[in-house]
């Protein structure tokens, strides 16, 4: 291999968040999907349907609202190619009480 040849290489982390208001989250989502260019009648389910399956999902809410490439934004060199991003549950439980983390 060159120096000059491009390299693939696979980032992998693991982010846990504590999400001290899931309406906020789960509202943000909606929003951003009602803004999306989706052309609807090609899709199984309608924009409420969707939108209320996202309110009902936080952790897809939340994932659906990640951004991947901005991780490497200032990396110079660097092209981002894609990702696939998901959440899942953590321990405990999701509440809507502010975080033991969280400062105030």
């Amino acid at each position: 291999m060159r120096d000059d040849e491009p390299v693939v290489v696979h980032v992998y982390c693991r982010v846990e968040v504590v999400v001290d208001d899931p309406g906020a989250v789960t509202t943000l989502a909606e929003r951003q999907l009602r803004q999306a260019d989706i052309d609807w009648a090609d899709e199984a389910d309608t924009l409420d349907e969707a939108a209320a399956a996202l309110r009902a999902d936080l952790p897809s809410a939340l994932a659906g609202l990640v951004d991947p490439e901005r991780l490497l934004t200032d990396v110079p060199g660097v092209r981002f190619r894609g990702a696939h991003c998901w959440a899942a549950p953590g321990d405990g439980q999701l509440t809507n009480r502010p975080s033991r983390d969280r400062p105030g």
